[in-house]
């Protein structure tokens, strides 16, 4: 006999060796947690994530989750992603099928047929259907685990060389892929046991391809509402046109040409990317200035990690190559002092609310600077937690930019008096636009997660743990201000590129590597790890200290 703990409930049951999750989870009464409309889709046994088929053979700690975990929306979005490619397949034999990256509150993916056709409204509706009808039929989802020659074979046969190409970079003894019906696909985390589990979806025509729509996080019986991100679909276009100028589809693409010595290139020519677009950034911010409509104010915003404060100083550079004189400052500067600042429902301080900012004195500050005066500015002590006014003044003079940084720099409400017309807008994000395969599309925010446990660790503000920990509540902060105003910017820039991941690894790893296995944390860690895995190390030698990426990992000349 086993003995299981769950979490859930907080009961200890005794189970026979070998029993599923599956078949244990309906021995304890875990209320709406296992409600019809919100299914049990997977569990965290001892801080791993585990498919509901995963049988006990020994003690565990068991948690079960659904949807409204992000480990639970993580195995129900890559299920329906299964049965959409299924389905595509069977409608369209021999295509193509891509699932690019989340978008609009879905997942744009791509059907490239044999003959090089759109999809048209009729054949999106046969690939509706045919996917309700692998639902109706309750499908099992079969995990199998098998060496990598044999998993190599399979995926060969199926034509799909993006697979292989990645299990033939990453050079594991064994690999796991599943299988519905007769048809095999290779998916980097657990599914659900059958197809029966996908309770709400939608496709629909966007753009150039599908949108895959899914339940909203926070009501998963409601689609999540779709709005339309014209912006930032172009930046994700134009990478996606570079990915195929420089022949790069996805990892496996990026493992090969790392391992024929192209690791060099493939950074110069990403940091040389970013430079142009900084250039012809500072191009239009100069034309503005010279324009009849002066532009005097730059915000620049973006969520965490996204690099707001390197970009600054390396538009601040571009700027005065076009004959302008920038200064800036920081909304941090104008943090409230520490015992004024929100609070969360739990009691900690929400640093991520917009009244975390004295947004009243940082607006009437920027309007005596428009105005020609001489402003004395604050900086922040983040060690007091308190704001300091140290004799630091600014001023516009003829030839001045002011350049505001700060991840609520584009909240209307901090600038509503000053004059639309003097303001020019940047937002800045990680729009990763590279996949694992043509079925594993990178999540955005495990770029900048990445980051930020790398640079609050070299840094000394928060080892691992407490990055991990605190993530959540980031990410819900990055949804409620920061994100609503994405659209509205002038510019987007992009901070993401190619071989980003391939020289994090060495960093990462031996961070996660610290936090232990018995705490809840330990989870996050544990996927990361795994993720991390289909990336060929590259060193960071070749990165410039003026890179985006030097803010994180070190070395910066900033």
């Amino acid at each position: 006999m086993v003995k299981v703990f769950c979490k859930n409930t907080g009961t200890f049951k005794e189970f026979q060796e070998g029993t599923t999750l599956l078949d244990a989870l309906k021995e304890f009464d875990l209320g709406e947690t296992d409600s019809q409309s919100n299914p049990v889709l997977a569990a965290i046994v001892n801080n791993v994530v585990q498919g509901l088929r995963f049988k006990l053979y020994n003690n565990k700690d068991v948690e079960f989750v659904n949807y409204r975990s992000y480990s639970g929306r993580g195995v129900y979005t890559r299920s329906l992603c299964f049965i959409f490619t299924r389905a595509a397949n069977d409608v369209f034999p021999g295509s193509r099928i891509f699932l690019r990256r989340p978008i609009s509150k879905g997942y744009f993916c791509a059907v490239v047929k044999p003959d090089g056709s759109d999809v048209s409204q009729e054949g999106l509706e046969r690939i509706k259907a045919r996917m309700n009808e692998l639902i109706a039929a309750d499908l099992p989802l079969y995990r199998l685990e098998v060496q990598a020659s044999e998993a190599i074979k399979t995926f060969s046969r199926a034509g799909r060389t993006d697979v292989v190409r990645l299990i033939e970079t990453t050079q594991p003894v064994y690999v796991n892929y599943y299988k519905m019906g007769n048809t095999c696909d290779y998916y980097y985390n657990t599914l659900v046991p059958s197809t029966s589990y996908i309770k709400l979806w939608d496709l629909r025509k966007y753009r150039n391809g599908l949108l895959l729509m899914v339940p909203d996080r926070h009501h998963p019986d409601q689609l999540a509402p779709f709005f339309e991100q014209p912006k930032t679909f172009d930046v994700f276009a134009e990478n996606i046109r570079w990915n195929a100028i420089m022949k790069l589809d996805n990892v496996g693409d990026v493992n090969v040409a790392c391992q024929k010595g192209r690791a060099s290139e493939l950074i110069q020519v990403a940091e040389a990317l970013q430079e142009k677009k900084i250039v012809q950034i500072a191009e239009e911010i100069d034309r503005r200035f010279h324009s009849d409509s002066k532009v005097r104010l730059v915000l620049i915003t973006g969520p965490t990690s996204s690099g707001k404060t390197t970009f600054c100083k390396r538009l601040s550079v571009q700027l005065k190559c076009c004959g302008l004189h920038p200064i800036s400052f920081s909304t941090d500067d104008y943090f409230v002092n520490r015992l004024d600042t929100p609070k969360l429902p739990d009691g900690n301080y929400d640093f991520d609310n917009f009244d975390t900012v004295d947004h009243v004195a940082l607006q009437k500050d920027i309007l005596k600077l428009l105005d020609g005066e001489t402003v004395q500015v604050p900086e922040y002590n983040f060690v007091t937690g308190i704001r300091e006014y140290n004799g630091k003044t600014l001023k516009l003079e003829e030839d001045t930019v002011l350049l505001v940084e700060g991840i609520h720099a584009l909240n209307p409400r901090l600038t509503d008096q000053v004059p639309a017309s003097v303001k020019f807008s940047i937002f800045i994000n990680t729009i990763t636009s590279i996949s694992l395969d043509d079925h594993n599309c990178i999540p955005t925010s495990d770029n900048r997660l990445l980051r930020r446990i790398v640079r609050d660790y070299n840094k000394g503000a928060f080892g691992p743990r407490e990055t991990i920990s605190n993530w959540p509540n980031v990410r819900r902060a990055e949804v409620k201000w920061i994100y609503p105003f994405q659209e509205y910017a002038d510019v987007l820039f992009n901070s993401a590129y190619l071989v980003e991941f391939a020289v994090l690894r060495p960093h990462a790893e031996q961070i996660l590597r610290t936090i232990p296995k018995n705490c809840p944390e330990y989870c996050e860690a544990h996927r990361l790890l795994g993720f991390l895995e289909y990336f060929n190390p590259v060193s960071d030698k070749d990165v410039p200290a003026t890179s985006l990426l030097r803010g994180f990992i070190g070395g910066s000349s900033f």
